[in-house]
């Protein structure tokens, strides 16, 4: 294709746009309107996900030492703890620190005369996942120095089944969002589309290629994508930055948190102009597929 054919194409694209203000203001409308639903879903999501996967650090497995071990002998096996698989690091506590943390819960007098000896040297273990705790536990067992482990294998099976329901739902919803999106916007641009029929016909009669009718609105979908995903994502990143500032900031601050704007932010963007584009590019072509038939 020369390279003023190619100049003009994309001319009539952009032309387009603006000679049919009204659609193409529909079209960037819904576009945004389909992408902030969908985008403040999934923000729930990443951040639901996220304080689970909080929780599940907090389910710490702690491994109790031989008490006929002294305490370098205790910390020799550290290595072999952490060798295990699923063992995401473990940190060793004394006696006397096993006891200081067990006084912090009571009147220190109460425990005046408490003697370190009567606790164990343990390790409190972080796992990579609580969905392998059972197992973990055994073969955290099975080292040589280990007298027991306590597992809360209860709180484990609960985060897993949360995790999992989780995902599921919101992998489902999601997909229903984005099949929901692409029907309204590409039919939008189809709907814009219609009021050019008559346009199409005529560059049909004189000849006219079917890729030659079709890049121009090929382009003006790009286009409007691109700016309803630009203008979708600015929107969404100032409600969200609203909710940190406002609401998380306040009173819910100290029940849970939200992912910084920095780390949602440039995924969010690549998410947003990807699907803009797409249904640009798919609504553009799928929109004139009818006109084009002899």
């Amino acid at each position: 294709m020369r390279l003023n054919r190619l100049g003009y194409l994309i001319k009539s694209g952009f032309t387009g746009i603006f000679s049919h203000g009204l659609m193409s203001f529909a079209t960037v409308t819904i576009t945004m309107a389909c992408l902030i639903i969908m985008g403040s879903f999934g923000l729930l999501v990443v951040n639901i996900n996220e304080l689970i996967a909080d929780l599940e650090q907090e389910n710490e497995v702690v491994a109790f030492i031989d008490e006929n071990l002294s305490e370098e002998e205790a910390r020799a096996i550290e290595p072999l703890i952490e060798a295990v698989p699923n063992v995401a690091g473990a940190d060793f506590v004394s006696r006397e620190e096993a006891m200081e943390d067990f006084q912090e819960g009571y009147d220190p007098e109460m425990f005046e005369y408490l003697d370190p000896t009567v606790f164990r040297d343990r390790y409190i273990i972080h796992l990579t996942d609580v969905a392998m705790t059972a197992d973990t536990q055994e073969d955290i067992e099975a080292v040589d120095g280990v007298a027991r482990v306590r597992a809360h294998l209860e709180y484990a099976e609960i985060f897993v089944t949360v995790r999992n329901v989780v995902s599921i739902v919101s992998l489902a919803l999601i997909i229903i969002l984005i099949v929901v999106s692409f029907f309204i916007m590409s039919n939008t641009i189809k709907l814009a589309t219609f009021t050019r029929r008559e346009e199409i016909a005529i560059m049909r009669m004189v000849g006219a290629s079917n890729a030659f009718i079709r890049c121009p609105f090929v382009i003006e979908g790009l286009v409007l994508g691109i700016v309803g995903g630009a203008l979708a994502f600015g929107i969404e990143i100032g409600l969200y930055t609203l909710l940190l500032n406002r609401v998380v900031g306040g009173l819910a601050a100290g029940l849970f948190g939200l992912l910084p704007v920095s780390a949602v932010m440039w995924p969010m963007l690549g998410c947003f102009l990807g699907v803009g584009v797409a249904v640009g590019a798919v609504g553009g072509s799928s929109a004139i597929r009818n006109y084009l038939k002899v």
